[in-house]
């Protein structure tokens, strides 16, 4: 199910129901927002679509009847590649990068004739997260990309991609949900949730439905309500940033923390939005300083807990100068 995003739904379903369509679909904006699930319903139309039977359903919507959808959700349609990061050979949880080896067996994949139809479909989720070696030899499928392919890019920072990538690409930009398509979407995913709670999520995701399934599944309410204290008011003694610090640094939480590093950043920008002068300067430097931390901690594997107090330390610079001291 996808809410709010009728421009990006309208600007496929038209060029693939004309089959006048960009080979290189790059699906940008704020996590969270659709754009996965947007790729995997338009692979999914478009492969049942070519392959059959006929059906009439509106925008990306297929039938989770059509035996093609049952394929794509099985894992199995030898038409359709989906790639992101894979679990860590030793140890817990994903590796840093979408490896080169991934992106080279793609070109085994396009050697090979469609089974099912004329067309074949590969989805990235994300393309950021392409290690440099993947992203060129992504590049030069693009470059001269089979007949009958198509290429969809989720990116939730189009800026830090090759210009070569984003050039070969028709960009479809996802914007952050109101909070009535908010209070929609989550109403149908959490239909026992009670109304009270939904309210409270859709006031702390931003616009995020993902945010906000994130915060309700990894109960990450607590958490984001210490950092927005430490935020507003600062933590003179420590005290809020080292509960942070105790709570997220053992290896069991590994999932908050990954969702809190992505989740501070945002923080710092709602913030900035409601201040001016020194103040919005404070706020935009530390948001530039969340961004880089929350960036980098995964991909050289720091110290959870160092991580999480560094970040404190960032979300008190914000904070009027009396109470952050």
């Amino acid at each position: 199910m996808i809410v709010g995003q009728d421009r990006a739904i309208e600007a496929f379903s038209s060029a693939w129901t004309s089959r006048r369509l960009h080979h290189g679909w790059l699906l940008a904006g704020p996590r969270g927002v659709g754009k996965a699930t947007f790729a995997r319903m338009a692979a999914t139309r478009m492969l049942a679509e070519a392959a059959g039977p006929p059906f009439d359903l509106p925008g990306l919507e297929t039938s989770t009847e059509h035996p093609i959808a049952r394929l794509v959700t099985a894992g199995s349609h030898p038409d359709f590649r989906w790639l992101e990061r894979l679990e860590k050979e030793r140890g817990e949880g994903l590796a840093r990068n979408i490896s080169v080896k991934q992106v080279r067996e793609l070109g085994e994949f396009l050697s090979l004739t469609p089974s099912l139809s004329a067309w074949r479909a590969i989805a990235i989720d994300s393309v950021d997260d392409l290690e440099a070696s993947a992203a060129n030899a992504l590049l030069k499928m693009l470059e001269e990309p089979p007949a009958n392919t198509l290429f969809f890019l989720v990116s939730h920072n189009p800026g830090r991609l090759l210009p070569t990538i984003r050039s070969r690409c028709r960009r479809l930009d996802f914007a952050r949900l109101g909070d009535d398509a908010m209070t929609s979407l989550l109403s149908h995913s959490m239909p026992e949730t009670k109304s009270v709670e939904i309210e409270r999520l859709v006031a702390f995701a931003n616009g995020s439905p993902g945010r906000a399934l994130a915060i309700a599944e990894l109960d990450l309410a607590p958490l984001e309500s210490e950092a927005l204290a430490i935020l507003k008011q600062g933590d003179p003694d420590n005290g809020r940033r080292s509960k942070l610090a105790s709570a997220l640094g053992a290896k069991a939480a590994a999932e908050r923390y990954a969702a809190f590093l992505e989740l501070v950043p945002g923080l710092i920008a709602a913030e900035a939005v409601g201040l001016s002068g020194e103040a919005r300067g404070r706020a935009l430097d530390a948001y530039a300083r969340a961004r880089e931390t929350a960036a980098i901690a995964p991909r050289l594997s720091l110290d959870q807990a160092a991580t999480i107090f560094q970040l404190g330390t960032i979300l008190a610079s914000v904070a009027p100068a009396a109470a952050s001291r």
